[in-house]
């Protein structure tokens, strides 16, 4: 059995202004580098036999916290980086509603935003699921963990096991530095053991930008 575990980085002074990440490179923050330290303690009794993450730093030193404790090289992809937000990115979400009001209607309701930019849900959830199927195979029988982004982390889950958008939006947006747990066997294929499992709980937070 492979196991995939795909990791959502620490938290950054984006994450707590409400502020839309996207691709800009925002670095983790003092408590984003304490929950990483937390949470790598944890997922190092899972006997990791390799370390992936998004090429932008947030979640590459949320994987570096691992590292370091597992002596395992990270490995970057940047198919692992946060969906494109175009010109949302850098925005509070007060300001994308008052700036895009419609666009950002369509996104709370869970459809793709048309215009300003923005990267499709589907074709983030393939670029991300492709990556995620590249660092399972590394270590075929093992386990590999994954340190990746919010959105991109959900959708490319979805996309992993075939879910419908609908189903996927029935799932709470995953926690800084909180994990979700996969395995896959020749017989049953892809299954979700758990979902947002961390080394501490937080209030319900608002989807991953």
């Amino acid at each position: 059995m492979t196991r995939l575990i795909v990791w959502r980085h620490g938290n950054t002074d984006w994450n707590a202004g409400n502020r839309v990440q996207g691709q800009t490179d925002v670095p983790l923050n003092d408590l984003g580098r304490r929950q990483a330290a937390e949470a790598a303690a944890l997922l190092l009794r899972l006997r990791p036999d390799a370390v992936v993450a998004s090429d932008l730093s947030r979640a590459a030193d949320t994987a570096a916290a691992l590292a370091g404790l597992t002596g395992l090289p990270v490995r970057y992809d940047e198919r692992l980086r946060e969906r494109f937000f175009g010109t949302w990115q850098g925005l509070t979400m007060t300001e994308v509603a008052e700036r895009h009001p419609a666009e950002h209607a369509r996104w709370t309701a869970g459809e793709d935003v048309v215009g300003n930019d923005v990267e499709t849900l589907d074709d983030m959830g393939k670029r991300v699921c492709d990556a995620l199927l590249d660092a399972a195979a590394l270590t075929p029988g093992g386990t590999t963990v994954v340190a990746t982004h919010g959105a991109a982390a959900r959708q490319g889950i979805g996309h992993l096991l075939g879910w419908r958008r609908e189903q996927l939006r029935t799932l709470r947006a995953l926690q800084n530095c909180h994990w979700v747990d996969l395995t896959h066997d020749d017989s049953r294929g892809w299954q979700l053991g758990a979902y947002n499992v961390g080394a501490f709980a937080e209030r319900p937070v608002p989807p991953a930008v």
